[in-house]
C-alpha cells in the first residue's frame, strides 16, 4: 500500500494569520532565497560607498548610501514581518514574493545610476516591491476577519505611499533630500497606525532569527569586500606584509561584531517587553546595525587602498570609513541588545565607552589594527562578565 504525503499541495489557500506561539518556527527556503537575492543589492550599495569615498565624495556618498539602503532595507523587512504573521506558501503567496524579488534586484542594479542622482530605477524597482506587498495584505484582508481592518490599513497606507515615491522623481533636486527623509517617516509611519488597529502575529523567534540572518549576509558582505581589496592589494609589490597584518585586523573585527551580535538572543528583548514599541524600535532600529555593518566593508576597501598607495588620502580620512561605522554598530547592538541598565555593568558600560575607544582610534598610526583590538577585547569582556550566567531561551 503506497504511504500518502502528510500534506497536500494545492495551489490556492485562505491566508490566515499564523500561531504566534508556533513551535519550530523557522525560516522557509522561500524567505532564504528573498535573502539571497537581497545580497546583492547590499554588495552593490557598499561597492558605490567605497568608490565614492575612494574619490574624496564622502558627504554625498554616505547621504546616498543611507537613501539606497533604506530602499532595501526597507523593502527586506516588511516581507519578513509579513510572512511571519502570514505565510500561506500557496502559488500566489509564492508568484507575489518572486515579484518582490525581481523588484529587489531591480533596486540592486539602480544603485549606481542613483549614486548619481538618477532615481527612475530605483523608484521602479522599490513600487514594484511594495505593491506586491498591497496584493499580500490585500490577501489577508480577504481572508482573515480578525485582521483585516489592519490588513487594509497596511494596504492602504503603502499603496498611498507609493504615489508619493512616484511624485518624488518630477522633484527639483534641491527638494529630494528633505522631500526623501519625510516620505520615509510617513513609510515607517504606515505599521504604527495599522497595528494600533490591530497587532498581527508576528513570531519572535521567528523575527529574530530572520535578523540574524540578515546580520550575517551582510557580515558576509564585509568579509567579500576586504577579501578582493586585499586581492587587488596584492597586486601592488612590496605590500604583501602590511596586507596580511590588515586582512588578519579586519577579520578580528568582523568576528568580534558577529560575536557581539549574537552573544545575546534577539528574540530575548522581544519577549522581556512585548509591547508595540518595542518591537518597532527593535525592528527599526536594525537599520543602523544593518547599514553600519555593510559600510564597514567599502571602510575596509579604503583602508587597503590608502595602505598600497593607491589612495591619496590622509591617514584620519582613510581610517574614519572604517571606525565610525563600526562605533555605530556597537552603539546600535548596545541599545538593542543590551540596554542602558542592563543588570551586568561591565558590559552595560563597555559597549559605549569602546564605542568611544574605537572613534579615538582613528588618530592613532595604525587605526584598524587598534579598533580591532578593541572589539576583541569587548567580546572577552563579555565573556567573563556572563560567565556562569544563564542564557535566555
Amino acid at each position: 500500500m503506497t504511504e500518502q504525503p502528510s500534506r497536500i499541495r494545492v495551489w490556492y489557500r485562505p491566508m490566515r494569520s499564523r500561531d504566534r506561539d508556533e513551535h519550530h518556527r523557522v525560516a522557509t527556503p522561500l524567505e532564504l532565497l528573498f535573502d539571497l537575492c537581497f545580497v546583492v543589492a547590499v554588495g552593490q550599495a557598499a561597492a558605490a560607498l567605497h568608490h565614492a569615498l575612494a574619490e574624496g565624495h564622502a558627504a554625498h556618498g554616505v547621504t546616498s548610501f543611507a537613501m539606497v539602503f533604506f530602499a532595501i532595507w526597507w523593502g527586506w523587512l516588511n516581507f519578513s514581518w509579513f510572512a511571519s504573521a502570514f505565510d500561506t506558501d500557496d502559488v500566489p503567496y509564492r508568484l507575489a514574493t518572486l515579484v518582490q524579488i525581481a523588484g529587489g534586484l531591480t533596486v540592486a542594479a539602480a544603485v549606481s545610476s542613483a549614486f548619481e542622482g538618477d532615481f527612475r530605477l530605483m523608484v521602479a524597482g522599490y513600487v514594484l516591491m511594495r505593491l506586491a506587498l498591497v496584493f499580500q495584505w490585500l490577501r489577508a484582508a480577504r481572508s482573515d476577519p480578525g485582521c483585516r481592518a489592519s490588513a487594509l490599513r497596511y494596504a492602504i497606507g503603502i499603496a498611498a505611499a507609493q504615489v508619493l515615491w512616484i511624485g518624488y522623481l518630477w522633484l527639483p533636486a534641491g527638494l529630494r533630500v528633505p522631500a526623501f527623509a519625510v516620505f520615509v517617516v510617513l513609510e515607517m509611519s504606515v505599521p504604527i497606525w495599522a497595528e494600533k488597529r490591530q497587532g498581527t502575529t508576528w513570531h519572535p523567534h521567528h523575527i529574530a532569527e530572520r535578523y540574524g540572518l540578515f546580520t550575517l549576509i551582510v557580515l558576509g558582505e564585509v568579509i567579500l569586500g576586504a577579501t578582493n581589496a586585499v586581492k587587488e592589494g596584492a597586486a601592488e609589490p612590496g605590500h604583501t606584509g602590511a596586507l596580511i597584518s590588515l586582512a588578519a585586523a579586519g577579520l578580528v573585527l568582523v568576528f568580534s561584531m558577529w560575536w557581539l551580535y549574537f552573544d545575546r538572543p534577539g528574540h530575548a528583548r522581544l519577549l522581556r517587553r512585548p509591547t508595540m514599541f518595542t518591537s518597532m524600535s527593535w525592528g527599526y532600529g536594525h537599520y543602523f546595525i544593518f547599514a553600519s555593518a555593510a559600510a564597514v566593508g567599502a571602510g575596509l576597501e579604503v583602508a587597503v587602498a590608502h595602505d598600497t598607495g593607491t589612495l591619496h588620502l590622509g591617514g584620519v580620512a582613510a581610517a574614519l570609513p572604517t571606525t565610525v561605522p563600526v562605533a555605530v554598530f556597537l552603539l546600535s547592538v548596545w541599545l538593542l541588545h543590551i540596554g542602558p541598565t542592563n543588570e551586568c555593568r561591565p558590559i552595560a558600560i563597555g559597549f559605549p565607552v569602546t564605542a568611544v575607544l574605537v572613534l579615538a582610534a582613528s588618530f592613532t598610526p595604525a587605526p584598524i589594527h587598534v579598533a580591532a583590538g578593541l572589539a576583541a577585547a569587548l567580546v572577552v569582556l563579555t565573556v567573563v562578565a556572563t560567565h556562569g550566567s544563564p542564557q535566555p531561551t
